[in-house]
């Protein structure tokens, strides 16, 4: 059966999986990045959670609400913590120095293999569309995705913002 399941799966989910690998992959080790960039890859993971969200339960109320509400909580439990040691912000440079990390490579598979594991379940049991706890658990999942992404990133901001004012200070 999982053969046949790898063999219906169509070609493009296999190059998204290599993308989101090899992205993931790269942030394992130090590495320097710029605002911009810091900032896309949590708006696209968001928006690839969301479309997990809509793809398998359309707009269903209940999970969309789910998922900002999940989002919003993880968000919040992620701005309580300061940024991994070793993190710096380059006023000067406009960039990141960030220290080698498997969250992103993890949180970018958690997304792939959740929407990944939901369509193949969807195929298979076309009625749990209908499902409540199954639709507000599968769309809570993406939102807790949505929410570490999210806050990883604003805490980066919010270094970058007491970075440069305190350069303006001195």
């Amino acid at each position: 059966m999982l053969t046949q399941i790898v063999l219906h799966t169509p070609k493009w989910v296999f190059v998204l999986f290599a993308l989101l690998l090899w992205l993931g992959a790269r942030q394992l080790m130090a590495t320097t990045v710029g605002m911009a960039r810091m900032t896309l890859m949590p708006v696209v993971m968001g928006g690839l959670s969301l479309s997990g969200v809509a793809s398998a339960f359309g707009e269903s109320p209940a999970s969309l609400l789910a998922w900002a509400a999940t989002a919003f909580a993880m968000l919040v439990v992620v701005l309580q913590r300061d940024v991994p040691a070793g993190t710096r912000y380059d006023a000067a440079a406009r960039r990141f120095h960030v220290p080698g990390t498997a969250v992103p490579l993890v949180l970018m598979m958690g997304i792939f293999f959740t929407k990944y594991a939901v369509g193949v379940m969807l195929s298979f049991h076309p009625a749990w569309v209908h499902e409540v706890f199954f639709a507000v658990g599968i769309s809570a999942l993406y939102g807790a995705f949505t929410g570490l992404f999210a806050g990883r990133a604003i805490r980066l901001w919010r270094l970058a913002m007491r970075t440069g004012t305190a350069a303006l200070a001195a």
